[in-house]
């Protein structure tokens, strides 16, 4: 393990990969990994691209990729796929929308499934962000499985979030709902060509005037990605906004509220896996059908396992 360590925190590429793999798979040594990681990170400006399924996301990152690569940064990419709820697979296709960038030494694009995540990304993208940052990635993009109206975990691991928009998806209104209009750092409007563009970026402005005002006023940019017009207004955005949250009381705010939803994430997951545990523990005592004969209720029995868990 050391051997890798020292491998990945000197731009190995295939050590990286393989400490991504194992904070996916193996719970026990990923925190064992992320401890001696931790100290290295905390450099790279962490980008998040959300949007509905189909606006254009990975097209988008493809397009940023290249501008970043432009200026000399070492990129890394995770593209967060959708995980079967039968089987647990992922196609993970992602990348081979950006197959071009595949062999270039200063980028690294690793396919991640969401594992069951209703958030948009699962724990373990979080963990492979810092091992990126650590390994001397500048810019890491973050690509999600694609926001409803309440998978909005990117907010949790990214710096600055890009909401992709798209016209002609149905109700425009849909993903202005409180939560999705909240998390956006940047409304970047795609396939910008096609008839609509305008009235979904004019719709996204009025609501943005009826929420509550902040120092950072979220631009709403108008970009074709095939075209690749617009996308280098996009990247001095997300620089402008990595300014302002380094410059301002409301941008260390933020990253202290990052840091707070980071640990309570590890908690929660910590103790979920303790929660399971007890459950199996007591799945052949009957435990299922005392409560069933009302013999005792769901509710003193989940006291009688936190006084354990604590204990």
């Amino acid at each position: 393990m050391d051997t890798i360590l020292e491998l990945a925190l000197n731009g190995n590429q295939r050590s990286i990969g393989r400490l991504i793999s194992l904070v996916e798979t193996n719970s026990a040594i990923a925190k064992d990994i992320m401890k001696q990681i931790y100290p290295n990170s905390g450099h790279a400006h962490v980008i998040g691209i959300t949007g509905s399924p189909g606006s254009g996301k990975s097209t988008m990152t493809a397009c940023l990729l290249k501008h970043f690569k432009s200026e000399n940064k070492k990129v890394g990419v995770i593209a967060v796929d959708p995980s079967s709820p039968f089987t647990g697979g992922a196609i993970l296709g992602d990348r081979l929308r950006m197959q071009e960038h595949a062999l270039d030494s200063s980028v690294f694009i690793r396919s991640m499934g969401s594992r069951g995540s209703l958030g948009g990304v699962s724990r373990a993208t979080s963990d492979a962000t810092h091992i990126l940052d650590a390994c001397g990635y500048n810019i890491i993009i973050i690509e999600t499985v694609g926001v409803g109206q309440s998978e909005i975990d990117i907010v949790k691991i990214a710096d600055t979030v890009c909401l992709v928009l798209v016209p002609g998806m149905g109700d425009d209104v849909q993903i202005m709902k409180a939560g999705i209009m909240e998390i956006a750092d940047l409304f970047v409007v795609n396939k910008s060509d096609l008839e609509g563009a305008n009235k979904v970026a004019t719709d996204v402005q009025i609501m943005l005037n009826m929420i509550e005002k902040k120092e950072w006023i979220p631009p709403v940019l108008l970009v074709s990605s095939v075209e690749d017009t617009g996308v280098q207004e996009v990247k001095n955005k997300i620089y402008d906004h990595w300014t302002y949250i380094h410059n301002s009381a409301e941008g260390k705010n933020r990253r202290y509220s990052l840091q707070e939803m980071e640990v309570k994430g590890i908690l929660k997951e910590d103790i979920s896996c303790l929660v399971e545990t007890l459950f199996n523990k007591y799945k052949k005592t009957g435990y299922l059908d005392d409560i069933l004969n009302r013999k005792t209720d769901p509710y003193t029995f989940a006291e009688k396992l936190i006084k354990e868990i604590i204990k």
